[in-house]
């Protein structure tokens, strides 16, 4: 368990004190490997939790658990007014522990506990609230139609709007409970059932909501949280013959991949994957919103965003004044552990993220502002 000079919830070290496990249809397991990894602190680089590793035999355990839920459990059965309070409950009793729940992802992840806290859980709340009213909202149509051959008939056509099944979804460590709710919201209330892949880096809330999802009463099997290392689970997940659908946010390297393993069954696939989002600036710019806004869309959440504005552009005339404001806003950047409420800039969530950034900067692949 980790010590720093920042109060902990009791909580939160109950939860991070005991060994994790798995969530597979409805109850928490060991790996049948019973390997596990650990997760660490990336403020103090001190252990944080230990967490069952799951593997390509966890992976067919809830895949299974997935489609029985939606086979035959009584997901399927429920109205979708049913799904919706369940989907509503799940935002409540995120509130409910929003104050726990900030603290582990920020112990987690790094980033600061005054962001969770205003951020993190408070809209990953909102996005299962708002997800509650579309799972009445799903509709076809009703279309007339017109047969040439049949004078003076009438015909309609109707669409029906079904669940897709079983779905897999993988996603990363910069967003870690947003993006599971951004995940989960839809495809619940649309009636499917869930595959959930955390990553490695950051396990913590994805488990915990799993508890929380538990606690509202939705079926088992309808979700199953299975934490691996993505080349053993995530792409024995976004493989698996009986997964209808995979959802993967992450990189284009490892996106590409996922396509590939998706190929076998034509699954649908759906992914959100990195880009290299170019700031442009022109000299006619009202700058008090332009400087500050280029400097937040680059050290927003560490720089650790799919859409981080990596690249900036500026004309030739207004240069120097926007260089040097960007340089002048990241210097009152307060950068220090996330548990302090003062930090404005947490850790990196790995350090191999460090050096991935000294990469990016070694090989010119981010040069910084450059001139139009």
């Amino acid at each position: 368990m980790t010590t720093t000079e920042y109060p902990i919830r009791e909580n939160v070290k109950e939860f991070t004190a005991k060994r994790l496990k798995l969530l597979i249809d409805g109850d928490w397991a060991d790996a049948k490997s019973e390997q596990t990894f650990q997760t660490y602190n990336p403020a103090t680089g001190e252990l944080l939790a230990e967490c069952a590793q799951g593997d390509e035999v966890d992976i067919e355990r809830a895949v299974k658990a997935a489609r029985r839920a939606f086979e035959s459990g009584p997901w399927p059965k429920m109205t979708a007014s049913e799904r919706g309070r369940l989907i509503w409950k799940l935002g409540d009793l995120l509130l409910e522990h929003l104050e726990e729940i900030a603290e582990l992802e920020t112990l987690d992840n790094g980033k600061p506990i005054s962001v969770t806290r205003a951020a993190d859980v408070p809209l990953a709340a909102d996005l299962f609230h708002y997800m509650a009213g579309w799972a009445t909202k799903i509709e076809g149509n009703t279309i007339p139609l017109s047969v040439p051959y049949t004078p003076g008939a009438q015909y309609l056509a109707y669409t029906l709007r079904e669940p897709v099944g079983v779905v897999g979804q993988i996603i990363p460590w910069n967003f870690p409970l947003l993006m599971a709710a951004w995940k989960l919201g839809p495809a619940l209330a649309a009636g499917n059932t869930i595959v959930l892949k955390p990553a490695e880096h950051t396990p913590l809330s994805a488990l915990r909501l799993g508890e929380l999802i538990m606690e509202a009463g939705f079926p088992k099997g309808v979700v199953n949280v299975v934490p691996g290392p993505g080349p053993v689970a995530g792409e024995a997940l976004a493989g698996h013959p009986d997964v209808d659908k995979v959802a993967f946010t992450g990189s284009t390297e490892v996106g590409k991949r996922i396509i590939e393993a998706a190929k076998g069954n034509l699954k649908q696939v759906t992914l959100e994957l990195g880009g290299k989002s170019p700031n442009v600036v022109f000299a006619d710019a009202d700058m008090d919103t332009a400087i500050p806004g280029a400097a937040n869309a680059i050290f927003f959440n560490h720089g650790q965003c799919c859409a981080a504005g990596s690249r900036l552009y500026i004309e030739k005339a207004a240069f120097d004044k926007v260089a040097e404001g960007v340089a002048e806003q990241a210097k009152q950047i307060k950068v220090g552990p996330g548990l302090d409420p003062e930090t404005q800039m947490g850790p990196l969530v790995a350090e191999e993220q460090l050096d991935r950034v000294w990469g990016y900067v070694e090989s010119g692949f981010a040069e910084g502002a450059q001139a139009l």
